[in-house]
């Protein structure tokens, strides 16, 4: 097998497979709500809580991918979700399900990691196509959607968590005696001067857009189930199954969004996006009484996202070409984070105000900031040098 090749299958699989690890307690909220006698904001946190580690940890696990090779990397990311996938099927109350979810998150990570291996071998022509079709691993946030429910039904709740060991195992197999091994840097670079990175404007522009871009499909992609349970009353193999329609939408437009980036320039790519989901974002908080309404609102900020998505890390490599790890994990940290705190917030809301149309309108009002700062800031330094632009 040419491992070139199969660099980009094998990764996109292995990082599918990863995010459906990462999103596996979403599908299961209400389940656990009702086992457990939860409020929305215990749930939201439970829902959570996977994201904040899988966040923190892209920055540092972006560098050391850099450092070590995406391959070794990769292999023991998937090694060590074995075992708490093991423990969280063992849990028998609200703390241990939050201890297990917590390092779970863990397998958010694999996009730092993906994305770098993958940028790292691949021409600066093809990068933004070839990243797009890389992240449509984020697909793995369908696969938990509509199959762990159906799991849980037919065998049992610890078998929706031990039944992904199987995926994972096999991943760990193709990543590590299938893929091949990066080049290594010229120079090795220490931590602090990987971090240097921080010091550029851009880097803190890319990392805000990928906040709410990204951000908006990891929250639809584990909050929607339980919102739709919540809302109209469905079962949640029912909300799983249209929940894994938004993350299918979004997954297959993040491509788009990556080629779309090569041919017409990402900025203006990230314009259209933004006012996309500031109107998809304002249609969902007074129209989501009508459930044809909140579908048709939610599908098309999920293709806003997606192609976001996919603008935003055309713009990384082509920004940062030498500091491609220290940026992707830095800017997928930001972006896992804007996954993490909307949950949370939407369970406080719900609970203070016994709706979701306020959580709404805040989603609104960041992607309109959102937009104004990429004309300001891309209107006319779109083909700059990142480094013009340190602060």
């Amino acid at each position: 097998m040419n491992k070139q090749k199969a660099l980009l299958p094998i990764t996109t699989f292995a990082m599918m497979f990863s995010f459906a690890v990462w999103a596996v307690f979403s599908p299961l909220a209400s389940t656990f709500q009702q086992m457990y006698g939860l409020t929305s904001t215990q749930k939201s946190i439970l829902v959570a809580i996977p994201v904040l580690l899988g966040s923190v940890m892209r920055l540092p696990l972006g560098i050391w991918t850099d450092r070590i090779g995406g391959r070794r990397l990769f292999s023991l990311l998937l090694l060590f979700l074995i075992v708490p996938l093991v423990g969280a099927g063992f849990a028998d109350s609200y703390a241990m399900l939050m201890f297990w979810a917590f390092f779970i998150g863990m397998a958010g990570t694999s996009f730092a990691i993906s994305v770098t291996f993958v940028s790292r071998l691949t021409p600066p022509e093809k990068q933004g196509t070839a990243l797009g079709i890389n992240a449509m691993g984020n697909f793995g946030t369908a696969v938990a959607a509509f199959s762990v429910p159906s799991i849980a039904a037919s065998f049992g709740v610890p078998w929706a968590f031990w039944g992904m060991i199987i995926p994972v195992v096999i991943m760990l197999v193709l990543v590590w005696f299938f893929t091949p091994d990066m080049p290594k840097p010229k120079q090795q670079k220490t931590m602090r001067e990987s971090l240097s990175v921080l010091k550029y404007k851009h880097t803190w522009t890319l990392s805000l857009f990928y906040f709410v871009t990204f951000g908006a499909f990891v929250t639809f992609g584990i909050y929607l189930p339980s919102l739709l349970v919540d809302l109209y009353g469905l079962t949640p193999v029912d909300a799983g199954m249209r929940a894994a329609g938004f993350t299918v939408l979004a997954t297959l437009a993040r491509p788009v969004g990556g080629y779309l980036g090569d041919k017409i320039g990402a900025e203006r790519v990230l314009a259209f996006v933004y006012a996309g989901m500031t109107l998809g974002a304002f249609t969902i908080a007074f129209g989501m009484e009508n459930i044809w309404v909140m579908t048709a609102a939610c599908l098309f900020v999920a293709v806003m996202s997606g192609l976001g998505n996919g603008a935003v890390f055309k713009l990384v490599p082509q920004l940062f070409p030498a500091e491609t790890g220290a940026v992707t994990g830095l800017v997928g940290a930001w972006g896992g984070l804007g996954g993490f705190f909307p949950p949370i917030v939407m369970g406080i809301i719900k609970d203070a105000t016994g709706s979701y149309v306020l959580g709404f309108l805040l989603l609104s009002l960041f992607t309109l900031i959102c937009f104004l700062l990429n004309r300001l800031v891309f209107g006319k330094k779109a083909g700059e040098p990142a480094k013009r632009f340190a602060s």
